[in-house]
């Protein structure tokens, strides 16, 4: 790694989430969203004058994006629904309850389609799995087999998709041609005794951020897979980065406080490392 002048870290949300998970800019509200998987809950922070908002999901909710009409689609327990954006009832547009498993982390992809990963409560090898979910509810399974489906993400030019299953301590990366995912390889491995990746950013470089479940920092990979950046943080569990701010330059990690006997007070919280890069503009759901 090349010298880096050190980064700091600011509490944006002081807060107890239990597994806070999934932070997604979103540019028409200025908002921070971002879930508490195991309490059900949808948070939003605007960095510009400090509003909150707290909502409850009808059941676990792994993933919160913006649509593009307004409202959100959601990554839930039994499938992926949706949020109007004025106050419109929830509605399923992909229903398919299995006992024992739930969503976890979904990203949108540059086409407007959600890619959407399941994993087991039980964490059981093989039980989640990544799909595509196109904005009229059409699924395409793209990985099955997966333990801990987590950290989706795509290279600027939209060529490469990066993807992590946190059990296998890998990021790995598939050529990506828009709807389909192809030639899965290792990208990165995270070294016994650093914690296991979990959610991911990609900046506007081609540069791969990763926080480190059990690890307590976010890392950064050049687009050549080399590990350039480490970013030491209070918390043992950080869960997932997304940049966000009018320039898209601050960083935002959620955290999780969920089995741990002492967590530090922060734990739960939601940080913000300031100018720590450039990022991409994201894309909402086109559902």
């Amino acid at each position: 790694m090349s010298p880096m002048r050190p980064m700091r870290y600011e509490v944006a949300v002081r807060e107890r989430a239990s597994l806070g998970e999934g932070p997604t800019w979103d540019p028409a509200t200025g908002r921070i969203i971002w879930v508490d998987i195991l309490s059900s809950r949808i948070h939003t922070y605007a960095p510009s004058n400090g509003r909150r908002t707290v909502m409850t999901a009808e059941q676990h909710v792994g993933a919160a994006k913006p649509r593009a009409g307004g409202g959100l689609v959601v990554n839930l327990r039994d499938g992926v629904g949706l949020y109007g954006p004025d106050g419109e009832p929830f509605r399923w547009l992909v229903h398919d309850p299995l006992p024992g498993r739930r969503g976890n982390d979904a990203a949108v992809a540059p086409d407007g389609s959600l890619w959407a990963g399941t994993m087991r409560y039980d964490e059981r090898p093989g039980g989640g799995s990544l799909t595509r979910v196109a904005p009229d509810g059409t699924v395409t399974r793209q990985l099955a087999d997966v333990a801990v489906s987590n950290g989706t993400g795509w290279s600027p030019d939209g060529r490469l998709m990066y993807y992590i299953d946190s059990p296998t301590r890998r990021i790995d990366v598939l050529d990506h041609d828009g709807g389909r995912a192809l030639n899965r390889r290792e990208f990165a491995r995270i070294e016994s005794g650093a914690g296991f990746p979990d959610g991911l950013a990609v900046d506007a470089d081609g540069c791969v951020w990763v926080a480190l479940w059990d690890g307590a920092a976010i890392r950064r990979y050049t687009p050549d897979g080399a590990l350039d950046r480490v970013v030491e943080l209070p918390v043992r569990r950080p869960t997932a980065c997304a940049f966000g701010g009018p320039e898209l330059r601050d960083l935002y990690v959620t955290t999780a406080r969920t089995g741990l006997a002492r967590p530090h007070p922060l734990s739960g919280s939601l940080l913000v490392l300031p100018a720590a890069g450039q990022g991409q503009p994201g894309r909402p759901f086109a559902g």
